[in-house]
């Protein structure tokens, strides 16, 4: 079983930045692609981004593509997301999920363990 942490969430001002973070158990954290998705009210949840294990691959909705960046640190078992550029269609949950087997993933399916979320509000 793999625990999964968010942090980092919080109210900023359109145009802004923030950083999030999440924090996922295990020695083998090296070996899982990590995820972010977010779940908005009244919408379903969507893919924001996802990295490789060894952050050589990346990929990005085209909604966040240019303002966010997807970032890990296998030595300390964290991803980030940085929300750069942020607009108020940017509210939502964001959850960091963990895929264990091999390969990227867009969708939820793809991901074994999931944190709690964390909020991020943009005021306009």
């Amino acid at each position: 079983q793999v625990q999964v942490v968010e942090s980092g969430g919080g109210l900023v001002q359109a145009g802004g930045s923030l950083r999030i973070s999440c924090a996922a158990s295990g020695r083998t954290f090296g070996t899982y692609t990590m995820g972010w998705f977010r779940q908005g009210s009244g919408n379903r949840r969507e893919f924001v981004a996802a990295i490789s294990r060894t952050g050589d691959v990346i990929e990005y909705a085209d909604s966040v593509k240019g303002r966010f960046t997807i970032s890990r640190d296998n030595a300390k078992n964290t991803v980030f997301l940085q929300m750069n550029i942020v607009k108020p269609e940017d509210t939502a949950v964001y959850y960091c999920a963990v895929r264990s087997g091999v390969g990227m993933g867009r969708m939820s399916y793809d991901y074994d363990y999931w944190g709690q979320g964390t909020q991020v509000s943009v005021s306009s």
